[in-house]
């Protein structure tokens, strides 16, 4: 560290003056939720068979938001019992044919469910893929950590999450000479004696003798043990109760989920669906269901069942007293206020209060292109009285050539650009298409049709490389649904995803997709420019799927199939299907990216992480963000222009009373550290002292020399990620070797404490005879005033003058010095500057 004979003191005391005030977390209480009525859930009862049950909730609602369930002191009836029956605490069993009402009965509130009741007359016996796999994933069977492993246990494999029927019932009923089951005794059945615990078994406890599932698959066993048949129905799609409720703390609440099939019947099997939270610091979750509210927030819970999943979105207000005209005070500027400011007080959080000039103008030049104002910008922009100038600033920003190069720096990190994976000319080749899309402002659904129907030459059509960096149908699959839509579907090359609704088959339908595409060349040596590879789509060719040895027809994801010899490039059908506006995924995947970047924190979280099982913190807010990228063709600029505009975004970071807790909800502007190579331009444009980047790295600490870059060169204008600097890696740079923003890290670490202390990135460019110091210096000996130039230092690298007692204190300190000691205390001025938070992160 830097440190000033008999001035220590001084500059320690500096120090805490420029440092930023953040989050601080107080505990809060929970408001009251007025009740108006009450309503029965699920709004449709179907009794199909002997053995069907509903159970119903009574939830109270007030203007069409539920509330609490209501369960003490609840009179439960059935208008004619010989239809059916309900139990004293809501659950509807059937008795004949016909239909009736089931009446509940709270206090002076009294509501009907209707309930219809058919095909009690007909033969009725469990089958294996509607009700045996199900109670065998609820016991926890097919899980990875038991047999549903790759190897199984004990000799004994299942499908993860029951993802292949056929073989689970060979498995069970034939493998080992058919050991594992017993027709004429099921409960010797070792697939039933071993769960139970009436034989040892490593897994424990997994089974009741006396519950439902055990005697579901003892009577599936004494009847013959059938395997599926095509004729059986499929599980189409779940629907859980209540789908969104508002509680409060300590407050408990029980979920249904109802299953419809392929015949158009439906059933409640709430009994065999997994649970998780989402949220565990809003709620938490048992295994029948049930939620617990821990705290204050929005979460959700999951549901898992037969490879769907739906989610319930749970409401806890904070304990504030905020008064409606605070919300009131501010109007929204556009649908993304509309959104925010809803849930806000959905949630009883105050919002900040605007933030001031100079912090917008830095916020919105460090989002938007990457670098830090100018000090006459900075004066400029603060002098001006115009009530739109934020505007007309927003304006001039996104029209700006460094928004050209810092947003293609943004797409280089989701496309990889990486000069460890590319030759030298290809990848420049990949800089410059890109490079040139974002600079004509090119909409991003046209980028990408580009991009998947790409053929040619590597040096002469950029796009091209992407194929170059995925050179199997799995792994085109695999980046281009990362990329392009924010989903990870790799694990179900090998099974069901245990996390999402995709499955094994779907995997290899859609990789079958990209099953024709071929390149030749490469000629050369790695590091060499010469040597091409050329993209090309042939004419036949299928992509077989392990599992059946077969090829899976064609098909984007949830989506119709192709067909196997229609001749066109199957490319371009999963080029339209992507960029559709009916495509759930394409746009909220570019909309969150964008969001992220404005708003320090994504709607959904992570970024590129848009499974179902992980909602968006305003559903609403993505919803109609998504819509609005759609409506405008993709053109990024305008949802980044909203995104500036919203009074969302200009509010201050710093809390106020009530809303210290919120991390995701926008009611403040949330700071965040500079990413490394914003980081470092600001620290170059401060200085005023280029860096070079002269060399590129190679797995196993191998080195090439290269004048590529000249000096001057931003970070934000590399086009490799391989680019040698220690700098870069050392603040977590983007090493683009995969598709994942996990691949970036923001995280602190004593490194980067000792880098910015002793390291020569800072320290070398501020004694550097060209730095900024330099020119104070000579324009302090030429008649500048020690208090503008303590100015000009606080505009260049915080962009805000300093407070009185930050100039006094420093102008004391310059003034007392001898002239040999100017230049050091100016130093460490800037030293002090960008070491604090203030300048690492963006607030």
């Amino acid at each position: 560290m830097r440190i000033l004979k008999n001035m220590s003191y001084h500059l320690k005391c500096l120090a805490i003056l420029i440092t930023l005030t953040f989050i601080t977390l107080t505990p809060c209480r929970n408001s009251v939720h007025a009740e108006e009525g009450v309503i029965i859930l699920p709004e449709r009862v179907e009794l199909t068979s002997s053995e069907s049950s509903q159970p119903l909730l009574l939830q109270r609602q007030k203007d069409k938001t539920l509330g609490e369930q209501v369960v003490d002191g609840v009179e439960w009836t059935s208008e004619d019992e010989s239809i059916a029956k309900v139990s004293s605490t809501g659950v509807v069993t059937p008795v004949a044919n016909g239909t009736t009402n089931i009446i509940a009965k709270a206090g002076e509130q009294q509501v009907t469910r209707n309930v219809v009741v058919k095909n009690l007359d007909a033969a009725f016996a469990w089958n294996f893929r509607q009700h045996v796999l199900p109670a065998l994933s609820k016991a926890g069977c097919n899980v990875g950590a038991c047999h549903g492993a790759l190897a199984g246990k004990g000799g004994f494999r299942l499908s993860l999450g029951a993802y292949d029927p056929v073989s689970d019932q060979f498995n069970i009923v034939k493998q080992d000479r058919g050991r594992r089951v017993e027709f004429a005794d099921p409960g010797r059945s070792l697939l039933l004696a071993k769960p139970t615990g009436a034989v040892p078994h490593k897994g424990g406890l997994k089974l009741d003798v006396e519950s439902r599932d055990y005697r579901i698959i003892a009577e599936w066993i004494a009847n013959g043990a059938s395997p599926p048949s095509t004729e059986e129905v499929e599980v189409m799609s779940i629907d859980i109760f209540p789908k969104r409720v508002q509680l409060q703390k300590g407050q408990t609440q029980q979920l249904l989920v109802q299953a419809n099939y392929s015949n158009d019947m439906f059933e409640d099997v709430s009994h065999w669906v997994r649970w998780t939270s989402t949220n565990e610091s809003v709620c938490t979750v048992d295994n029948q269901g049930k939620i617990t509210i821990i705290g204050p927030g929005e979460g959700a819970v999951l549901a898992w069942f037969s490879s769907r999943i739906v989610l319930a979105r749970i409401t806890v207000p904070y304990a504030n007293n905020v008064s409606p005209e605070i919300y009131a005070t501010v109007k929204p500027v556009n649908f993304i206020d509309t959104a925010i400011d809803k849930q806000l007080e959905r949630l009883n959080l105050p919002p900040s209060v605007r933030c001031d000039d100079a912090t917008f103008i830095r916020r919105a030049f460090l989002d938007t292109i990457g670098l830090l104002p100018s000090a006459e910008e900075v004066k400029s922009f603060i002098a001006n009285s115009s009530v739109d100038k934020r505007t007309k600033l927003i304006d001039d920003l996104l029209k700006r050539p460094e928004f050209v190069d810092y947003w293609t720096y943004k797409w280089s990190d989701v496309l990889m650009l990486n000069g460890t994976l590319l030759r030298p000319e290809a990848l420049k080749a990949y800089y410059k298409w890109v490079h040139g899309h974002v600079e004509k402002n090119t909409p991003w659904d046209v980028m990408v049709r580009e991009i998947l129907t790409a053929i040619g030459d590597s040096y002469e059509n950029g796009a091209t490389n992407f194929y170059a960096l995925y050179e199997t149908p799995e792994d085109m699959t695999e980046n281009a649904c990362s990329a392009f839509m924010g989903l990870s579907i790799g694990c179900a090359k090998c099974h069901n995803h245990p996390l999402e609704k995709w499955t094994n088959d779907q995997y290899y339908a859609m990789a079958n997709m990209f099953s024709r595409v071929r390149s030749k060349g490469w000629g050369g040596e790695r590091r060499n420019g010469d040597g091409k590879r050329t993209t090309y789509v042939v004419q036949s060719g299928e992509l077989v799927q392990p599992r059946t040895n077969k090829p899976q027809p064609p098909t984007p994801l949830d989506s119709t199939p192709l067909a196997f010899d229609a001749s066109e490039d199957r490319r371009i059908a999963l080029a339209n299907w992507m960029t559709a506006p009916a495509n759930p995924y394409f746009a909220k995947a570019i909309t969150n990216r964008v969001w992220a970047n404005f708003f320090g924190t994504g709607l959904v979280e992570a970024v590129d992480d848009l499974r179902a099982s992980n909602p968006a913190s305003n559903e609403e807010l993505m919803e109609q963000a998504s819509q609005f990228v759609i409506d405008n063709k993709f053109d990024l600029k305008l949802l980044m222009r909203e995104c500036l505009l919203s009074n969302a975004y200009q509010r201050s970071s710093l809390p106020v009373a009530g809303n210290e807790a919120d991390t995701q909800f926008y009611s403040r502007y949330f700071p965040r550290r500079l990413n490394s190579e914003v980081m470092h331009d600001a620290v170059m444009s401060v200085t005023k002292v280029p860096t070079k980047f002269d060399s590129v790295g190679f797995p196993g600490a191998d080195f090439q020399a290269t004048e590529f870059y000249p000096l001057g060169t931003r970070a934000t204008q590399l086009y490799d990620s391989a680019v040698v600097s220690y700098f870069l890696k050392t603040f977590g740079r983007n090493t683009r070797d995969i598709v994942c923003e996990c691949e970036r890290s923001n995280e602190p670490s004593m490194v980067q404490v000792l880098h910015l202390s002793n390291g020569d990135t800072i320290n070398d460019k501020l004694s550097a005879t060209e730095s900024r110091v330099s020119d104070l210096l000579a324009q302090l000996e030429s008649g500048m005033s020690i208090e503008t130039l303590i100015d000009e230092a606080y505009l260049a690298a915080l962009a805000r003058y300093p407070h009185e007692q930050e100039r006094t204190r420093f102008a004391v300190m310059l003034k007392e010095a001898s002239a040999t000691d100017r230049r050091l205390i100016i130093e460490d001025l800037f030293w002090a500057l960008m070491t604090s938070r203030e300048f690492l992160f963006n607030h």
